[in-house]
């Protein structure tokens, strides 16, 4: 198991930008896949981005293709998600999850867009 500490949410301006970052403790965060999963209100939830154990794949919904960038530092024992671009639509609360559905989840950071 791993314990995972999300940060950087916050309010944005449309076109804004915000740095996600989540810091693990506990197992080998090298060894994960890490991920990045939304929940907007009254929605349902949504992965929105993902990267392998070594960083050398990546993956985005087509909702923040483009927009968004995932990254890690696994001497860090963190993962980042770059937001540019903020659209109102990006609002939500953001998790950190390792290893997938029924892995290890962070307790989330807020993201609001909003002028």
């Amino acid at each position: 198991q791993v314990q995972l500490v999300e940060s950087g949410g916050g309010l944005a301006q449309p076109g804004g930008s915000l740095r996600l970052s989540c810091a693990a403790s506990g197992s080998t965060f090298s060894s994960y896949c890490m991920y990045w999963a939304r929940q907007a209100p009254g929605k349902g939830p949504e992965w929105v981005s993902g990267i392998y154990s070594d960083g050398s794949v990546t993956y985005y919904a087509d909702s923040v293709k483009g927009r968004f960038t995932v990254s890690r530092d696994n001497a860090k024992n963190t993962v980042y998600l770059q937001m540019n671009s903020l659209k109102p639509e990006d609002t939500a609360v953001y998790y950190c999850n390792a290893g997938g559905g029924k892995g290890s989840w962070g307790q989330g950071t807020q993201v609001t867009v909003s002028s």
